[in-house]
């Protein structure tokens, strides 16, 4: 059982006990949240397509908390002017671990 959902303007193919990176909202750890638009749906059943979401599909996660990205750098440099700069940024996403998918 799977389930393609749009979250901040990309789609994520999860299923229940998946744990997924999203981008960062202040949401408290435990809390739970819904996503209703599900693109696709498949269970037992057979696959759901949407058009574009299929209705009354659901999916629930919980948050497990914020969490820090891989540190990247960017790197400035003007030749023959003696001018270099380098700085790291590490972007900030929230976890959450997919309970259930409803609707299928």
């Amino acid at each position: 059982m799977y389930a393609i959902i749009v979250d901040g303007g990309r789609q994520y193919r999860v299923e229940p006990g998946m744990e997924v990176d999203l981008d960062y909202r202040e949401t408290p750890a435990g809390e739970s949240l819904t996503f209703e638009k599900v693109l696709a749906v498949q269970g037992e059943s057979g696959l759901k397509l949407g058009s574009p979401t299929v209705d009354g599909a659901t999916v629930t996660a919980s948050v497990m908390g914020p969490k820090q990205g891989k540190k990247i750098y960017v790197q400035k440099f003007r030749r023959r002017k003696h001018s270099k700069s380098r700085i790291g940024h590490r972007q900030l996403f929230t976890r959450v671990k997919i309970t259930d998918i409803a609707g299928v």
